[in-house]
């Protein structure tokens, strides 16, 4: 692996990081919904980048795809339902 590719990988995982803990940081601020559902997903989406980075660069040897995939279907699943179903219908 390249060294230019482990440092996406690891941008990737403090970006998803920074975005999780600003909405997260809002939500407890504001008490919006569409907030909670937007931070569950960016949560989720670091959960995955973390994995990601274990996979690829840590763990070359284990297989995590299986729980990638789960970490970002969660949060796609936790964001579409908010913009589904909390949305204000004003």
């Amino acid at each position: 692996m390249s060294y230019w590719a482990a440092i996406v990988y690891l941008l990737c995982l403090f970006t998803s990081s920074v975005c999780a803990g600003l909405l997260v940081r809002s939500y407890f601020r504001t008490r919006s919904s569409l907030l909670l559902w937007s931070a569950t997903c960016f949560v989720m989406l670091a959960v995955n980048n973390l994995l990601v980075v274990l996979d690829i660069l840590f763990l070359p040897m284990i297989d995590l795809s299986a729980y990638r995939n789960l970490a970002t279907l969660i949060g796609l699943v936790s964001l579409l339902y908010g913009f589904i179903w909390e949305a204000d219908p004003a």
